[in-house]
């Protein structure tokens, strides 16, 4: 079947199946909380246990995965499609996850619902996060080395330090997001200085500085870089969703992150249901055309080109 079959995914799916994709689930949804915060202990842990150099990058590295997991969090609490009650999704939102990576869920919504409107328009908000792509290997490797030697990472410190030094300027919203995760960071540096492992806290802001903002920078290629047709309004030719094996989902897409064509074609869907609306899409033939890359290794081939290419171009 064609990629230009027709028909809304509301009109192809049956009430049950349309149900069952939008069905929120209490304990799914702490189990995925519980299960990041379980992690970055477990992390820090190991850390204390048996600091040397391979135990400490590894580390970092996975919690870079694990505040992207925070964003995850945010961003689902924030389409109020996580838990069932409003006041439980705002607060794991933020005191749960936003507040520990300096997000501000209400502030960051406003700007990603206007990305799903307008995705696959060139008023798209974060357009200017794909639209380059695909790029040549010696542009990738400086766009790796700035994201890993922590040169954007400091510019988001410096930006919240700019926060801190004009707290009463800013908006209420975002004066209060501010004081809140600084006030959670402090919290957690204190309670690592009262155990005796001040140092841990290190971890966390070199983590924020450098492997989470490669993973954020290689989510964002896979959702939507390099796509059939970034300027299509469907969501299958501007949109991807990419298989991935257990360690990716781990480091790079937790959660069923990775099924974002999904999710721009349901926005309403929780995360934890995303892998069932995918399998019962392509079992009704939806995604025909549709290639879905195997494994980010693949996809970063896909969206970069060499650099002999480039000059004979």
């Amino acid at each position: 079947m064609s990629i230009q079959m027709t028909g809304k995914v509301r009109d192809i799916l049956t009430e049950d199946e349309f149900q069952s994709v939008l069905k929120k689930d209490d304990l799914k949804a702490a189990s995925i909380v519980a299960f990041d915060w379980a992690v970055i202990i477990g992390l820090f842990t190991l850390a204390a246990l048996y600091p040397n150099p391979l135990v400490l990058l590894t580390v970092i590295f996975l919690l870079g995965g694990r505040q992207m997991a925070f964003g995850v969090l945010v961003h689902e609490t924030g389409h109020k499609s996580f838990f069932t009650s409003p006041a439980i999704n705002d607060f794991v939102g933020k005191w749960l996850s936003g507040y520990w990576v300096f997000s501000d869920k209400d502030a960051y919504m406003k700007g990603h619902l206007v990305h799903h409107r307008l995705a696959g328009t060139r008023e798209d908000p974060d357009l200017k996060n794909y639209e380059a792509y695909p790029v040549s290997h010696t542009s990738f490797k400086r766009k790796i080395t700035r994201d890993l030697t922590g040169q954007l990472g400091w510019r988001r410190l410096k930006s919240i330090g700019r926060s801190l030094r004009h707290l009463k300027a800013l908006k209420p919203g975002s004066r209060k997001t501010v004081v809140r995760s600084v006030s959670c960071h402090l919290a957690m540096l204190l309670f690592f200085t009262a155990i005796g492992y001040a140092w841990l806290y290190a971890l966390w802001i070199v983590a924020f500085m450098t492997s989470h903002m490669l993973i954020v920078r290689i989510r964002q290629i896979a959702e939507h870089a390099a796509v059939p047709d970034l300027f299509d309004l469907d969501a299958r030719m501007n949109t991807r969703t990419i298989y991935i094996n257990w360690f990716e989902s781990l480091l790079i897409a937790p959660h069923d992150l990775n099924y974002h064509m999904e999710h721009h074609l349901m926005p309403s869907v929780p995360i934890y249901r995303l892998r069932r609306l995918h399998n019962l899409l392509l079992a009704k033939g939806y995604y025909g055309g549709v290639k879905f890359p195997r494994g980010y290794l693949t996809l970063l081939r896909q969206v970069t080109y060499s650099d002999k290419r480039a000059t004979h171009a």
